[in-house]
């Protein structure tokens, strides 16, 4: 083992205390559908739910029907979980007519007409946020960005990365230890996210609808009247070639060797002209049709399932940010919503999560190759595509056809050598019972979300739409049913009411043009 990961595994074991400051948030997407029929919405953004621009906890992501809620980074896994239910309660209570859809892949559209583009109002910050949106549509289609998923952000105290340096050989100042430290954790991230997204994968079927237009998908009808199509062995179409990919972006060379390669690949990729995109100019409805005509408008635009991240200062590129202090935290970005749960993730997920995230950390993380990358990616797509196969198997690091099982096993043994670090000094044994019930969805591949809801798919009348609309209404009237607490129900409207008047001073005290605050904007990449 390496001196870097021998050095992590050993300040864990020797500071177990610093497992229980491991802080999270989540950022979670939902859909507005009409509470009958699962059309999406056309309606604007409630008023009662605040300003999508300024609220620090209820916005808007590509779509004006896609909410998403975000939760305060907490320490504890109670309080992040009772967040976000709080969140889909609140919004549930002030929904007329529609509820939140609670699963990944969306339904019923009509079409990329039918998917209104979110509006932020008239400030420089909200009219940038429109056109980036006009952008995506205009380069990969407004579908593909009508996909909800859920986010996890997480990050080891500063506590532990100082211990860790102080016992370990390095000249590095913390900073960038830290950013050393995170980067080897990615790197192992990619090589097994296929786990991930075998046990947390929701999303094999989709809706008829979605589909509309596309003839190259190979996806097969799911009953006669073939309202839904499916993959028999899917887990994750979202992460697929029907959701987050884009062949335009197959060229960025995103390496994370050096934090160094990976701004630079981002901030090429944001300052040279594309081709194809030269001609978008204006939107049917006349308005800026992107930010650039580069690969890539801003940071957010290249699709990765984890992301290195750093809060940004007002106005502040994320690469910039990046390379002024390092890494502060990951974002891991291929969980699905699962249907099953009443806020589509509940806090075993979340520790899951957590030993998944250590596991990485602690191991040996070689420096990523082309033939390296090729092969987490043949991987990933396996068992986005078939990852219930029986006997399926996957590339191992010497190249090898090996068992996805056998592969599988390996990382929940370090898994569950973390999960006794979390559980020491504790009365549960929460997290040893999450791996163990990671190793019975191997074992059986019918214990996993994606199974389930497939099977309940079919023992219905084939229709993806119908199951997900029932689940759906289910969580959507315990949301109902279930009060919040006067005290917090009262405290988040007068959120939602600051929120109105912040955005309004902001459109108030907003003059300097917005082709001059782009070209400000930008400027931060060329210097």
């Amino acid at each position: 083992m390496p001196e870097s990961a021998r050095l992590f595994r050993d300040t864990l074991l020797t500071h177990p205390e610093l497992l229980q400051q491991i802080r999270r948030g989540i950022e979670k997407e939902s859909l507005r559908v009409d509470v009958d029929s699962a059309m999406l919405s056309q309606t604007r953004h409630p008023e009662a739910l605040g300003s999508a621009l300024t609220h620090p906890s209820i916005t808007t992501d590509y779509s004006e029907a896609l909410l998403e809620f975000i939760t305060p980074v907490s320490t504890s896994l109670p309080e992040t979980e009772a967040q976000l239910l709080a969140l889909h309660k609140f919004t549930a209570q002030r929904l007329n007519g529609e509820l939140l859809w609670n699963t990944s892949m969306p339904c019923v559209v009509t079409g990329d007409s039918g998917i209104p583009i979110a509006e932020y109002g008239h400030s420089n910050i909200g009219q940038m946020k429109r056109v980036y949106r006009n952008g995506l549509g205009v380069r990969y289609g407004r579908r593909m960005q009508a996909i909800a998923g859920i986010h996890y952000n997480f990050s080891l105290p500063d506590h532990f990365w100082q211990a860790a340096l102080q016992t370990s050989a390095s000249d590095l100042p913390l900073d960038a230890f830290q950013t050393e430290g995170y980067l080897s954790l990615i790197r192992n991230f990619f090589s097994r996210v296929w786990l991930l997204v075998y046990l947390l994968g929701a999303s094999p079927a989709v809706c008829a609808s979605f589909l509309q237009g596309n003839h190259e998908h190979t996806l097969e009808p799911l009953g006669d009247e073939a309202h839904t199509y499916h993959l028999p062995f899917a887990t994750s179409l979202r992460m697929g070639d029907l959701g987050y990919t884009s062949n335009a972006q197959a060229s960025i060379e995103v390496c994370y060797n050096s934090l160094d390669q990976y701004i630079a690949a981002l901030r090429n990729a944001i300052l040279t002209p594309h081709d194809a995109y030269r001609g978008f100019t204006l939107t049917d409805a006349g308005e800026q049709a992107q930010l650039n005509d580069s690969l890539l408008q801003i940071e957010n635009e290249y699709y990765s399932p984890i992301r290195p991240k750093r809060v940004t200062r007002s106005g502040e590129a994320p690469v910039v940010a990046l390379e002024r202090a390092g890494i502060e935290y990951v974002e891991v970005r291929c969980v699905d919503i699962n249907p099953f749960m009443p806020a589509g993730i509940d806090a075993d997920t979340m520790r899951l999560l957590d030993l998944f995230l250590i596991a990485c950390l602690v191991d040996d993380s070689p420096l990523c190759e082309e033939t390296t990358l090729q092969r987490h990616k043949n991987n990933l797509q396996r068992v986005v595509n078939r990852g219930r196969e029986p006997n399926l198997t996957l590339l191992s690091e010497a190249g090898e056809e090996t068992p996805l099982r056998k592969l599988a096993q390996s990382i929940l043994d370090r898994m569950n050598e973390v999960a006794t670090w979390f559980d020491q000094g504790t009365n549960d044994s929460a997290y040893q019972r999450v791996v163990s019930h990671a190793r019975a969805c191997v074992e059986d591949p019918d214990l996993t979300p994606s199974a389930k809801l497939l099977q309940e798919i079919q023992a219905s009348d084939g229709s993806f739409w119908r199951v997900a609309l029932q689940h759906s209404q289910h969580w959507h009237n315990q949301h109902l049913a279930h009060a919040l607490d006067p005290a917090i129900e009262q405290a988040m409207a007068a959120e939602a009411t600051e929120s109105l008047l912040r955005q309004r001073e902001l459109e108030t005290h907003d003059t300097l043009p917005f082709a001059d605050y782009l070209a400000n904007f930008y400027a931060q990449y060329r210097t």
